[in-house]
């Protein structure tokens, strides 16, 4: 992790620069790849300010806090950042995309699929290919409200699909298998 200290009021003390390097440290576990973190510590009058600016994965985490001690101010400064990251860690969690589910997996609320917006499973069905002709296929299909028919052409030995288009015609699809 690469960090940079600043202070913005006045040289800081080198205590300041060690306790900020070993709190912040213990973020690095919430990180999978190297990360920025740029600190900025002042003080006005009687109250210290830490700012903590993240950038990781591109993700870009802010925090800022005042407090009367300085320790005080980066501990909340950093707990602030934790939660951010922890939440920040949870949404892609959750929000994997569907190829990489597995299929029955269930997310949180116990359903099935992903987000809203996005093609998901609600049906699947096994069939067994019966061996027919093209025209054995079409009556088939004729005869049955379905809109597609899959079968193995007698002829070339192949997987085909013989379905219904919107004109009341019929399209033939044959596969390379």
């Amino acid at each position: 992790m690469n960090i940079s200290v600043t202070f913005r009021t006045g040289d800081g003390e080198n205590w300041q620069k060690t306790y900020v390097e070993e709190r912040i440290a213990k973020l690095k576990k919430y990180l999978d790849t190297p990360a920025e973190a740029h600190i900025v510590l002042s003080t006005e009058k009687f109250r210290n300010v830490v700012e903590i600016n993240l950038s990781a994965n591109g993700w870009n985490v802010n925090a800022r806090e005042e407090a009367k001690d300085i320790h005080q101010a980066v501990d909340n400064c950093i707990d602030k950042i934790e939660k951010q990251l922890k939440k920040q860690r949870e949404k892609n969690r959750q929000h994997k995309p569907a190829s990489i589910r597995h299929a029955g997996e269930k997310n949180a609320e116990g359903t099935e699929g992903d987000d809203e917006g996005t093609a998901k499973v609600v049906e699947t069905r096994k069939i067994v290919l019966k061996p027919m002709s093209l025209e054995e296929a079409i009556l088939e299909l004729e005869e049955s409200k379905a809109r597609f028919l899959v079968y193995r052409d007698t002829l070339s030995d192949k997987v085909s699909v013989v379905h219904r288009l919107d004109d009341g015609s019929f399209g033939h699809i044959e596969t390379n298998s």
